[in-house]
């Protein structure tokens, strides 16, 4: 297992077929606001690959882009609400087809309200990670070795989740609602962009 780290693309034919796990890094939680940093990818075959981009990035990185844009390979994220806004913002690029471990997570561990990835890699793959590093400086000169892992431990766990959720939403009855989710986020996502972030358009009043 090892870790890979690119400035402003990712090299050519460095992922195997198949899901890929995704996640990202901003200057903060504001879309347009907080510029993307970095984004963390990985196959599931046991590397993980991290990309910077430079504060005058124009975000062209088109290996990254072929892959993301990709509509045979799934995304999996954590959340996957935000990384799709900030990935559509910044690349142009909505990186779906996804699944999101967060949504899987709300939809069939009720009995709890502690969804984050730390709390599922914990209950579900029986392992530890840190988040010590989660309110960080991404847009730095120089990333830590501590930014580096934390960053790719954020995808490095998401195919062993996927699987796992996957067998809880099918043994509760709720992959066809889960799917359902999944479909529209690219859509939630835009809507954040838009100017709803926080705003229910479903709702009566």
């Amino acid at each position: 297992m090892a870790v890979y780290f690119h400035e402003e693309d990712l090299p050519l034919d460095v992922l195997a077929n198949g899901p890929v796990a995704v996640d990202t890094e901003t200057m903060g939680l504001q879309t347009l606001r907080d510029r993307l940093c970095l984004l963390q990818i990985s196959d599931g075959g046991g590397d993980e690959h991290l990309v910077r981009f430079g504060p005058d990035s124009d975000y062209a990185a088109p290996n990254l882009k072929a892959v993301l844009a990709d509509p045979t390979r799934v995304k999996l994220y954590h959340f996957a609400r935000f990384d799709l806004a900030a990935i559509d913002h910044y690349m142009g690029v909505m990186a779906e087809p996804v699944f999101c471990t967060k949504i899987a997570s709300r939809l069939i561990r009720t009995y709890t309200d502690r969804h984050g990835l730390k709390e599922l890699v914990r209950e579900l793959l029986g392992q530890d990670i840190s988040k010590q590093q989660q309110s960080s400086d991404w847009g730095g000169p120089v990333l830590s070795e501590a930014q580096q892992d934390y960053a790719a431990s954020d995808v490095r766990f998401l195919h062993r989740l996927k699987d796992e959720l996957e067998l809880r939403l099918a043994r509760e009855g709720r992959t066809e609602m889960a799917q359902a989710c999944f479909d529209f986020l690219p859509h939630r996502a835009r809507l954040d962009v838009a100017g709803w972030p926080e705003v229910d358009i479903f709702a009566h009043a």
